[in-house]
């Protein structure tokens, strides 16, 4: 089954709690929380303790973007501030294969982002320590951006390279009714959405709107 998993950077940061409440009543699957340091993306976001703040708001798992350079040093704390999936970016890790160990260590899901000029090929050799792949389909540091077809080569590649692994295949940026549908054909199962959740006030009806258009 496709996941669905709203970004909170789309989200009224204003009433954070509330916005979670009504995101996890309207049906998705993963809470999405993207993580930017102003050094390896423009923004700057949310940290640990925010993370942990919010923990309380729901029960679905918090599925946490480290767009952060260096991350593997605070990869601990995200773990404790109530993250359940820890991606961290091949470009921004000099030891990505050691990483992968850290966050599985810590008892969490490990996942792998790729920007869209990264080719999958960096992915070889740590297939059987990932847990979850996420595409950037757009480039990782705005939020309402238009979805690169390019990376639906991508996506199928790496849908191959998965094979009988049970490694899911996320997709982040300029998801919504327009594009979801052929993204998922390509091999997608968990995506992000933020402004194509957050735009209008009926989350449950915008939901249920990208489900019907796959």
């Amino acid at each position: 089954m496709v996941k669905i998993a709203p970004s909170i950077l789309s989200a009224d940061f204003a009433r954070l709690g509330e916005e979670l409440r009504a995101i996890d009543d309207a049906g998705c699957d993963y809470i999405h929380v993207d993580v930017m340091d102003g050094h390896f993306v423009p923004n700057l976001t949310f940290g640990p303790p925010v993370i942990s703040k919010l923990r309380p708001h729901t029960k679905k798992p918090f599925d946490v973007h480290l767009m952060i350079d260096p991350a593997q040093p605070f990869l601990e704390e995200y773990a404790n501030a109530g993250a359940d999936i820890i991606t961290v970016h091949a470009e921004a890790d000099k030891h990505l294969d050691r990483s992968l160990q850290v966050i599985r260590g810590l008892g969490k899901k490990a996942g792998v982002s790729l920007n869209p000029a990264t080719p999958e090929g960096v992915l070889q050799y740590v297939m059987d320590k990932v847990d979850l792949i996420l595409v950037m389909s757009v480039n990782p540091g705005f939020g309402g951006q238009s979805f690169i077809p390019e990376q639906l080569d991508k996506i199928r590649n790496i849908r191959k390279m998965i094979g009988d692994r049970s490694i899911e295949l996320e997709v982040d940026g300029g998801v919504n009714v327009e594009t979801i549908k052929e993204v998922v054909a390509a091999g997608a199962d968990v995506l992000v959405a933020g402004s194509a959740v957050f735009k209008g006030d009926d989350y449950a009806a915008t939901i249920g709107a990208l489900r019907a258009a796959i």
